[in-house]
């Protein structure tokens, strides 16, 4: 009897070998790339069969809809850093009717850092400066709401910058010992003047000098799917201009709130900043 048993679970063990690679095979290359659901992460949603692009929202806000290299449709949605973890809905409209579809967010534990900054007014800004900083913030709020029905060229990025990734997305950053909003992108240590190059084709949608973030570019990669750059010695792009993959826009810097030069990238999907280590496929679970 023994013997049956344990030649019962040796054949299971078998077809459990055997169907596994069956299972991630048919999951499309999006999925297995960007499929991390955790605060700050990308959740990608299978949406079933259907004749055309489904519209989803999440949050009342739109979300990006691919066909992922299995011919499968899905939504490829930003997770804010401040979800808890449990399930999710988002909002489904197709040629099938209107539907709830649910995905679950996990835990991550993101570090601390702590930053000694010079300018005191990078910390604590005065009257005018804290009015600067709330006009510079709306206009790129607008700018990561903006949805384009095309695009996005790519989803697998391409470095901006070729160097070390230093300060990674999520921390939680004390500057002068005050506690600020957590690190919303990804930073790679590199020289100034190093040339930075488009990830993906876009439109340039600003090109500006903020307060915090200095010299700042944004492009819009299309289903709201927008990247941002800060803290350039200099612009080589216009508000307006399309760009495409490998293209120079501008030069490392350290402009704005930064302690030396640096590039500071940021990745949004569905107006939410999320990890661009994802996209380069270098994502810390």
């Amino acid at each position: 009897m023994q013997s049956i048993l344990m030649r019962c679970r040796y054949l299971l063990i078998v077809a459990l070998g055997l169907l596994l690679p069956a299972l991630v095979s048919a999951q499309g290359y999006i999925s297995r790339l960007l499929n991390h659901p955790v605060p700050g992460g990308v959740a990608v949603v299978d949406l079933g069969p259907d004749t055309e692009a489904p519209r989803v929202f999440y949050k009342d806000d739109r979300v990006m809809v691919l066909r992922d290299s299995n011919d499968a449709w899905i939504a490829v949605v930003g997770i804010d850093l401040k979800t808890k973890a449990g399930p999710q809905p988002i909002q489904v409209e197709s040629s099938q009717g209107k539907r709830k579809l649910v995905f679950q967010v996990g835990t991550k534990k993101y570090k601390s850092q702590h930053i000694k900054l010079k300018n005191k007014s990078h910390v604590n800004p005065d009257p005018a400066q804290v009015k600067r900083f709330e006009r510079e913030y709306k206009e790129q709020i607008q700018a990561y709401g903006n949805f384009r029905s095309t695009g996005p060229s790519n989803v697998s990025l391409d470095k901006p910058v070729n160097g070390r990734l230093s300060s990674p997305f999520g921390l939680r950053r004390f500057f002068n010992g005050e506690e600020r909003n957590p690190h919303s992108g990804l930073d790679f240590a590199v020289p100034a003047g190093t040339p930075i190059k488009a990830p993906a084709d876009g439109v340039v949608t600003i090109v500006a000098d903020y307060f915090f973030n200095g010299k700042t570019i944004f492009i819009d990669h299309g289903q709201g799917f927008i990247t941002m750059y800060c803290h350039l010695s200099r612009f080589q792009v216009e508000p307006g201009q399309e760009v495409s993959r490998g293209q120079v826009i501008g030069q490392v810097g350290a402009t704005g709130r930064a302690t030396g030069p640096h590039l500071h990238w940021n990745v949004s999907l569905n107006s939410t900043r999320v990890d661009p280590a994802i996209f380069i496929n270098a994502f810390a679970p």
